[in-house]
């Protein structure tokens, strides 16, 4: 079987990014470029498989919500 090269590219970005836990599922994310952090959490179906109790905490674009949007642009 013939040998597969070894080369690799040179890494061209490597995201820094501080995630920090609010409360429960509630999670602030420091990004690159944004002044302000990103809350992530849970609603709706998502909080349901989760267990979060109605009223728990605030409704939040969950980190799955942040991937499709990202995707779909």
């Amino acid at each position: 079987m013939p040998e597969r090269p070894t080369h690799t590219s040179p890494v061209v970005y490597r995201s820094e990014v501080r995630i920090e836990r609010v409360k429960g599922p509630v999670r602030r994310a420091y990004l690159p470029a944004e002044s302000q952090p990103v809350v992530f959490g849970v609603h709706g179906a998502v909080a349901h498989h989760y267990k979060v109790a109605p009223g728990a905490v605030e409704p939040r674009a969950t980190t799955l919500d942040y991937v499709v949007a990202a995707a779909a642009g």
